[in-house]
């Protein structure tokens, strides 16, 4: 009986936490300084070529297959119009009901069970082939065949309702539809930020509280002392799907939840867990969801403008062969999703520039507000296994919708010489 209860006592007691690393001599303050560059290269150094080349190769391929990813959605959504398919998909829509709205719904499912349909093998290779090359995956192809129709599940319902909505506009405000289309879509995508962490994420995953009082407990300080009135942190089973560490920020008007995966918790040590959580406070703290939704609203209305003018000039050059009636037409889908798409890839440096300076904001209120610095650049070490750690100035401005590791790492190091009282002690004694 006592070997039972010491065996449930096991089980139950929480994992031992990951021991903090110490850092490089020259990020220690052993000198009595520290200089920001050289305690950054010190921390690059700590990686070996190895794995460098190999997270770079995943990170570099991945600005090709963006590059092949929209070519082969554009490949689609021309087949869908030059084929005449849109358009006896349209007209099976119309047969089976005389309400437009449930009309466009039945569209939406048969164009979204076409686009995951001749995807397919590109999904195959992108996010399962690859993603076990370069031992990134944890799912078995039937687990991730299971998570790509749950996906496809979700887009019909959620995907469904949106196209509703923004066709309703579009044929009642022919001449308008861009500006207030895109107050419908910016009203949707504050709608379902708002239900994702209760009603989309437990799909996928399985989110509980955290219980664990070693990592609760300074978490929890750190958001009251930022003003973050919550007495939960959230835990997520990521480690179902990937091996990659992470923790966001999700919700909206009341639904907000800051979650961190399993991966972090099992991985990293709690300096570096409470320096990823500061971060998730930032985006909380600095309002990014609000600011985020505001930006995002001024690049939908302007890609709206541009297919606004563009949809008409080519629908009226190939009508014999699309068969598309007018822009309210659902069967025009395609083209319309073509221009919008084009407008978001030829816009890329752009949106990445704008998630990442918002990145970057968390950063640094991070680190202020957790005070571990060497926890955040062993953080930085540890993305790196599938983000490029030392990009060109260009190329992360192009294709980095985060800081560079290295970036990362600097910032953390120049709080921490311009910080001194936080490590000044401890190199004493040494």
């Amino acid at each position: 009986m006592t070997s039972l209860l010491l065996a449930v006592a096991l089980a139950a007691a929480p994992a031992s936490l990951v021991p903090p690393s110490p850092p490089p001599a020259a990020a220690s303050g052993a000198s009595g300084s520290i200089d920001p560059a050289a305690a950054t290269r010190a921390y690059l150094e700590q990686v070996p070529a190895e794995q460098r080349a190999r997270s770079d190769a995943y990170f570099e391929g991945g600005y090709w297959l963006s590059l092949w990813s929209f070519l082969w959605s554009a490949g689609i959504l021309i087949l869908l119009l030059q084929t005449g398919l849109s358009a006896r998909m349209r007209d099976l829509a119309e047969r089976a009901t005389q309400v437009r709205a449930l009309q466009t719904g039945l569209y939406w499912t048969q164009f979204a069970v076409a686009i995951a349909a001749l995807s397919f093998p590109l999904s195959v290779y992108r996010d399962y082939l690859r993603e076990h090359r370069y031992g990134l995956s944890n799912l078995g192809f039937a687990a991730w065949l299971g998570e790509e129709l749950k996906g496809l599940a979700v887009s019909i319902v959620l995907g469904g309702l949106a196209m509703m909505a923004l066709y309703a506009v579009v044929r009642r405000l022919a001449r308008s539809w861009w500006i207030w289309g895109s107050l419908v879509v910016l009203a949707l995508t504050a709608f379902f930020t708002l239900i994702e962490p209760v009603l989309i994420s437990p799909i996928f995953n399985h989110p509980k509280k955290l219980e664990d009082a070693r990592v609760v407990a300074p978490i929890l300080s750190l958001a009251r002392a930022n003003g973050i009135g919550t007495g939960e942190v959230w835990e997520i089973d990521a480690s179902k799907q990937s091996k990659r560490i992470s923790a966001n920020v999700s919700g909206f008007l009341g639904t907000e939840r800051i979650t961190l995966n399993d991966n972090l918790l099992n991985r990293a040590s709690l300096p570096e867990i409470e320096a990823v959580m500061a971060h998730e406070m930032g985006h909380y703290v600095l309002h990014h969801i609000y600011k985020g939704l505001t930006e995002l609203g001024l690049v939908i209305v302007s890609g709206f403008a541009v297919v606004s003018v563009l949809f008409e000039r080519l629908r009226r050059r190939n009508q014999a062969r699309w068969r598309v009636r007018e822009i309210g037409d659902v069967a025009g889908l395609p083209l319309a999703a073509l221009l919008f798409a084009g407008y978001l890839f030829a816009l890329t440096p752009v949106l990445n520039s704008i998630i990442r300076v918002q990145e970057a904001e968390a950063d640094i209120f991070g680190l202020n507000a957790a005070q571990q610095p060497d926890g955040f650049a062993q953080i930085a070490l540890k993305l790196s296994e599938y983000r490029k750690l030392d990009p060109a100035p260009l190329e992360e401005i192009v294709f980095y919708d985060h800081p560079s590791g290295r970036a990362r790492i600097f910032a953390a190091m120049r709080w921490k010489a311009e910080h001194p009282s936080t490590w000044s002690k401890a190199a004493a004694k040494r």
